[in-house]
Formats: C-alpha cells, sequence, structure tokens
C-alpha cells in the first residue's frame, strides 16, 4: 500500500518513512501543501498523512483542495482521488482544532507525540473501510490475509511469503474482480525513489501462483491480472 507523507519536518518525514516502510508501505515525502498537490494529481496514494503547519502553508487548505476535486466517473481513475483517506498528524491536540480538521474532511486524528504502532493500526482501519471492508482479516476461498501481522494462511495452513508477495497479494484481494495493469499494481507498491526490476510484478506473481495455486490468479492478455470475484450463493 502507497502513503503520501505531508511533512515539513524533516526528521520526523524522516522517521515516518523508516517506520512505515518496515511495516511493508510504500512511502513517498512531502513537505509542503504544493509538492503534496502536485503529487496528488500525479500518483494515486492509498492513504494520506497530514501534518498541518507546512512550509507554505496550512494542511487544511490541502485537504479541502482534495475533497472539492471531481469525483471519478464511470470507469476513468480522475487523478487526485477525492476519497483518499487523510489521517491528520499533528501538535495541534485541543479539542477545537480536532474537530475543525475531521469537519474539514479529515479521516482520522491523532496528535503528536504518538505511538507508530497506534499510527499503523490507525492506517490499517482507514485503509480497511475504504475497501469497504468491516474485517480486519480478507478471506478469499481458502486463503486468509491478516494485514495487522502481515500472515498468509491457506487452508488453515501458514504460507511463507517475503514482504512484496505479500504487498502483490494485497492488492490483489482488495481489488478483485477488476483487471490491474503492471503499472497499476507497481504504482501501489513503489515510491518515487524505488528501483523497480522491468519484470519484477511478473515474477511476484509467478511465485504467488506456485505457492497457491495456478488457478488463484488470472492473466488478463495484454491487460493485466486478476482475481475473479467470487460467486455469492
Amino acid at each position: 500500500m502507497r502513503i503520501l507523507v505531508v511533512e515539513d519536518d524533516p526528521g520526523i518525514a524522516s522517521g515516518l518513512r523508516a517506520n512505515l516502510q518496515q511495516r511493508g508501505y510504500a512511502v513517498d515525502v512531502s513537505d509542503g501543501v504544493a509538492t503534496a498537490w502536485s503529487a496528488l494529481r500525479a500518483e494515486r496514494f492509498d492513504a494520506v498523512l497530514l501534518d498541518l503547519g507546512l512550509v507554505d502553508g496550512d494542511g487544511t487548505e490541502l485537504l479541502r483542495r482534495l475533497r472539492l476535486s471531481p469525483a471519478p466517473s464511470g470507469a476513468a481513475q480522475a487523478l487526485p482521488d477525492p476519497a483518499t483517506p487523510v489521517l491528520i498528524v499533528t501538535a495541534r491536540d485541543q479539542v477545537h482544532q480536532r474537530i475543525a480538521g475531521l469537519d474539514e474532511g479529515a479521516d482520522d486524528y491523532l496528535s503528536k507525540p504518538f505511538d507508530v504502532d497506534e499510527l499503523d493500526a490507525r492506517l490499517r482501519a482507514l485503509l480497511r473501510r475504504a475497501a469497504g471492508r468491516a474485517s480486519p482479516v480478507i478471506r478469499y476461498r481458502d486463503i486468509e490475509l491478516d494485514p495487522a501481522v502481515r500472515s498468509v494462511r491457506q487452508a488453515g495452513q501458514p504460507v511463507d511469503m517475503s514482504p512484496r508477495e505479500f504487498s502483490v497479494l494485497l492488492v490483489l484481494l482488495e481489488a478483485r474482480g477488476r483487471v490491474l495493469s503492471r503499472q497499476q499494481i507497481e504504482e501501489r507498491l513503489y515510491s518515487w525513489d524505488a528501483a523497480i526490476e522491468s519484470n519484477a510484478v511478473e515474477v511476484h506473481i509467478h511465485h504467488l501462483r506456485r505457492k497457491l495455486g495456478s488457478a488463484c490468479i488470472q492473466t488478463m492478455r495484454g491487460v493485466g491480472y486478476f482475481m475473479p470475484q467470487e460467486e455469492r450463493t
């Protein structure tokens, strides 16, 4: 999952990036309203961590602009996406400030200083709600994926996976029933400065098929990859 951290303190931004990367997120950092808006117009992020006191303005300006963006129409994937989850992370901890941030359109609000484990839990909750899931565990056929502990089980048995394989599987499970191109998968897995092998996605999917069964992930030739939507009985 790809996160945009909007934070103008280099030390805090670096610490957030390192901690979130250790937890399996792809993380990009912007230090102001202008650079963050440019990032949101160019890339799709699963969530935004937003400080309020930025080098060129207030974070609520960015939040307001995001929420007023046109919603995607039909199959169009307009950028930026006004429904992108936003978690405000700020030193402003007064009740009226928290209320104002939430009323501006934030999905959650966390005051500094904070525990990174709590931040991670709040992020998982935001991503779960954005995906329309009530359960913290994703179940698909005989597969169970738990984002909290980054574990996968099939037919009750643990399946060993590399961090990148886990992330590819999570992206495909969240989008099951929809075809994702290689580029769309890469955009969810890699930050701006990450080195990407030309066949990285294909290699990860090959490994997932070997571990979970060849029919688990299907290919639409010339388009991309998908996990079939489960039939309802």
